[in-house]
């Protein structure tokens, strides 16, 4: 393969994806279909009523709803997606900039927790190269967001890199911290396989607010008073801290484009991601809109972004 620019060309599927599970928080069954996209279409959920499509939401940081226990987007309709962050972070993660999202229900399916599942169905159909040069949201100067004793901050960099950091108050999780690259390796081998996670004593008031009705140890890490309530264990070491590493990838797809920037987040969650993304949207002095070099050929690749990732 040739050695121009990396990830100068936008991307979309090479194929059609069809996928069903549950709502994590419905716990009602959720029909998903990821179709191919042209060019500059970005990532756009279209949502479906018993064949009939009644929304088109795309995925921005402006369309944000909600973000208690998950990322909500919708429109002036009422109309509304939720726990889209593990999907995005899985087309994020893997550099698919362009596809139509359709799902039959107010939730994206939950799978195992993880992002997993959304790869393994992304690199089974390969993902195509578009003639038109990737666009990239270029960070220009440092924007911080604080929020209690919480606080992100995103900042210039010329690639994409996270560095999460969590503390809770039990010995399961404790201080956790990851820093990484962002590319298609890291976060297929890093991080695509962490679970979203629980604690067991929060089960009842969930249920009671309407949450979490499709929650099982199927999808989610449970946390007991000292141990993980899971037979099979945790998947990573740290897995909790990879989670919400997870969770900042797909919530920063809502700036619409890829990033050059680095992001700190220190106990944060889905709404300290979405404050700092606006934030930074909010001063036109914080970031441009710059364009790769335009590259000539096509090709549809399965296993090379893996080859690229390591630095080729």
């Amino acid at each position: 393969m040739s050695k121009r620019f990396i990830g100068a060309r936008q991307t979309t599927l090479a194929g059609e994806i069809e996928l069903k599970g549950t709502g994590v928080h419905s716990g009602a069954p959720v029909s998903l279909v990821l179709h191919p996209a042209e060019a500059n279409t970005g990532l756009r959920f279209i949502v479906s009523k018993r064949g009939r499509i009644v929304a088109e939401i795309p995925a921005d940081v402006r369309f944000v709803k909600n973000l208690t226990l998950c990322t909500v987007i919708g429109d002036d309709t009422g109309a509304s997606v939720s726990t889209v962050e593990h999907l995005l972070a899985a087309l994020r993660g893997l550099s698919v900039d362009n596809a139509y999202i359709e799902v039959d229900s107010k939730e994206v399916p939950i799978m195992d927790g993880s992002s997993a599942p959304f790869v393994d169905a992304i690199d089974d159909v390969g993902i195509r190269e578009l003639s038109e040069p990737r666009t990239f949201l270029k960070v220009l100067k440092p924007v911080r967001v604080e929020d209690g004793d919480c606080w992100g901050e995103i900042a210039p960099h010329s690639g994409f890199h996270l560095d999460i950091e969590i503390d809770f108050p039990t010995p399961v999780i404790g201080h956790q911290r990851l820093a990484l690259e962002v590319t298609p390796g890291t976060f297929r081998s890093e991080i695509s396989r962490a679970r979203t996670f629980g604690f067991m004593h929060d089960v009842e008031r969930l249920w009671k607010a309407g949450l979490a009705l499709g929650a099982s140890l199927d999808n989610t890490v449970a946390i007991g008073d000292d141990k993980v309530m899971n037979r099979e264990g945790l998947r990573y070491p740290q897995e909790f801290v990879r989670h919400k590493f997870l969770d900042a990838v797909g919530d920063l797809a809502l700036a619409g484009h890829p990033i050059l920037g680095a992001f700190r987040s220190v106990r944060g969650g889905h709404r300290l991601n979405a404050h700092v993304l606006q934030a930074l949207l909010a001063d036109a002095t914080a970031w441009t809109m710059v364009q790769a070099p335009r590259a000539r050929e096509q090709s549809v690749f399965r296993t090379a972004p893996v080859a690229l990732a390591a630095g080729e």
